[in-house]
């Protein structure tokens, strides 16, 4: 028998993965981590944590916005590509990533896939951004899709890849769409919907994870 994936489930807030947490309650296999919200938090919280633990398997869960509007509010998908998508100068009306200016990189990127351990998952691979303030007025938003051509954006997935890179641990990121990147209206926002769904397919993935051991 193989010996059980050591599992940490990582999220910026606790809401997020509330009823995760509720099913497991004490019987729980894994370890959790809440970081906080945005790309600073997050990256100390693991940056902190990753020197005092190690483990087989990290996974990001949360809620995200979605520019692509073929994805269905509520839809769970695996982010593959995550880019600091404000690392960079602007010259006038153009923007100069962190490559160009020879100081690092902004894009990182999933150390494994979840086929590595589902055998069937239909979940789409998607491409996201990480900001510090997210997009909310047509300006900026066609801004964004023309520098980057993003499909989602967070405030921590980039973070999320980059701890993981830096510090040898595989990591995955799952997110559901909350709600589509536009003028803010919560009126049109599914949150409760998105964490329902995250949820549900958090729940079977370490359900699936805990019967490979």
């Amino acid at each position: 028998m193989k010996n059980m994936i050591k599992l940490l489930i990582v999220a910026a807030t606790q809401p997020e993965i509330e009823p995760l947490l509720s099913h497991f309650d004490k019987k729980r296999s894994f370890d959790v981590l809440i970081t906080g919200v945005g790309m600073v938090p997050t990256a100390y919280a693991l940056g902190n944590y990753f020197t005092l633990n190690q483990h087989d398997l990290v996974i990001n869960l949360g809620i995200a916005g979605s520019f692509d509007r073929s994805i269905s509010l509520g839809e769970v998908v695996e982010v593959v590509d995550d880019d600091l998508a404000e690392l960079g100068a602007e010259d006038d009306q153009d923007f100069i990533p962190i490559e160009k200016l020879g100081f690092g990189k902004s894009r990182y990127f999933a150390s494994a896939t979840l086929d590595q351990y589902l055998e069937k998952t239909a979940l789409k691979k998607t491409t996201a951004i990480t900001v510090n303030t997210v997009h909310g007025s047509d300006a900026s938003i066609a801004k964004v899709i023309k520098q980057s051509a993003p499909q989602l954006e967070s405030m921590e997935g980039a973070a999320f890849f980059y701890a993981c890179e830096k510090a040898g641990v595989v990591g995955l990121q799952i997110r559901a769409v909350s709600n589509y990147v536009e003028k803010r209206n919560r009126d049109n926002w599914k949150i409760g919907l998105a964490v329902k769904n995250l949820n549900n397919f958090a729940i079977n993935l370490i359900n699936v994870l805990a019967n490979q051991a």
